[in-house]
């Protein structure tokens, strides 16, 4: 096993051939120099720094597909959440609870939806005042696609990778055993569940990570208690998701759609959640109260 820090998080390799770490880690590092906000020179930051720029035809892509997974969410997931990461304080971790109007100023901004494409030449234009783009909830994922089949354009065929807990694998582990992914328990300190797993990906959302308490503490004159604000925003209301899920475990047979789905599925809430996946054959979810394990119909 090796590791390396990457996209803001610890990205692991575990592999067969030794040839892999170098492979996929340089993979990883060229998409982290693409989409990475925090690079003031990368096509993400250039184009939020001007609202209209020509990309590349692979950033393209990848941000015209993101546009379609928000559609088919309903909204849930959206790149252009941004805004209201920042407004809330989990961009620079200055936390607050802004007032609705303050939200409400905000919200015209967000909306994939409202992002221009210009197919012809690669052109992306956001025509909103304030919109711009984070492919948080969407770049580990493509990242560790992009690993994966760069990998397997060498002939490697076992592997397993970890992104801070987003997993994209194929083959099998030293001893010619499925790879075991764990599923930790999201208010303990233990493992919910162990899976098998050859080949996709596994990605989980949750509010135990990410977040900051406010309001009375419990025993107050009040009787009130503190109230959780996940960093997960739901992008049609400006206010942290409160579906009344803890965590949310997607299996996808590519990173970017589990990395995508653990996300709307855990602002969409059980039943909505569900029906989401129903559009996605071959996913399944898995939640450690809701759905312990509910396999989605394929279509």
């Amino acid at each position: 096993m090796e590791t390396r820090i990457l996209m803001g998080t610890y990205v692991e390799i575990i592999y067969l051939d030794p040839r892999a770490p170098e492979i996929a880690f340089e993979e990883i590092s060229r998409v982290e120099g693409l989409l990475s906000k925090y690079r003031p020179d990368s096509e993400i930051s250039l184009l939020n720094a001007g609202g209209k720029k020509k990309v590349s035809a692979e950033v393209y892509a990848l941000l015209s597909r993101c546009a379609d997974l928000s559609r088919l969410s309903s909204g849930a997931f959206d790149i252009t959440v941004e805004p209201l990461v920042r407004l809330w304080g989990f961009r620079d971790r200055k936390f607050n609870v802004p007032s609705a109007g303050r939200i409400a100023g905000v919200l015209p901004s967000i909306g994939s939806e409202k992002i221009v494409f210009h197919p012809d030449d690669n052109m992306i234009e956001f025509p909103s005042e304030g919109m711009s783009v984070d492919l948080g909830g969407a770049g580990k994922g493509y990242a560790l696609d992009c690993a994966a089949a760069e990998l397997a354009k060498s002939g490697i065929r076992d592997f397993l990778l970890n992104a801070g807990g987003q997993i994209r694998c194929a083959g099998k582990k030293p001893g010619g055993e499925p790879w075991r992914i764990a599923i930790k328990d999201p208010r303990g300190r233990g493992v919910l569940k162990e899976i098998q797993l050859e080949e996709g990906s596994i990605a989980t959302s949750g509010d135990y990570e990410q977040f900051f308490m406010a309001g009375e503490e419990s025993g107050s004159d009040t009787g009130r208690t503190a109230k959780r604000y996940s960093h997960i925003i739901d992008p049609r209301s400006g206010y942290p998701a409160d579906s009344g899920i803890i965590s949310v475990t997607i299996f996808a047979p590519d990173g970017l759609t589990a990395d995508v789905l653990s996300t709307a599925v855990y602002v969409l809430g059980k039943e909505r959640g569900a029906a989401l996946l129903a559009k996605f054959p071959g996913c399944r979810i898995m939640d450690m109260e809701e759905i312990p394990c509910a396999a989605v119909t394929e279509q």
